[in-house]
């Protein structure tokens, strides 16, 4: 009788943890799926390559809308809602759109908040 109260509850433990890691899975969504599946796969042996330091401190892409202005010499995307200043990362590409509202796909980096775009397209 004790072997099978033993070999119901390790069962149940057993079950515990596939349940709370599934869940765990889950939880954290697709993050990266657009990027998981357009990655090869890794052969047997093969080094995964290494992230750059100053790219670690980034969010995933994200669209930001705001007016592109000159301050201080930078271009800079000023979001009129949260009022915060975002430095942009290609300056040339950014120079066309001063003084227009724009929409901005980019990776926001943490460290120097500093958009690195993917994409910029003006809205009016």
């Amino acid at each position: 009788m004790k072997k099978m109260v033993v070999r119901l509850l390790l069962a149940a433990a057993a079950t515990l943890v596939v349940t709370l890691a599934s869940n765990a899975r889950g939880q954290q969504g697709n993050e990266d799926s657009h990027t998981a599946s357009s990655q090869q796969q890794r052969q047997p042996g093969q080094q995964e390559a290494q992230v750059p330091s100053n790219e670690s401190q980034t969010q995933d892409a994200h669209t930001f809308t705001g007016r592109v202005v000159q301050d201080n010499g930078q271009i800079v995307l000023k979001d009129p809602i949260t009022k915060m200043s975002y430095q942009l990362d290609d300056q040339p590409k950014a120079k066309q759109f001063i003084g227009k509202q724009v929409k901005v796909t980019g990776r926001l980096g943490l460290d120097s908040n500093t958009i690195h775009i993917d994409t910029i397209v003006a809205l009016q």
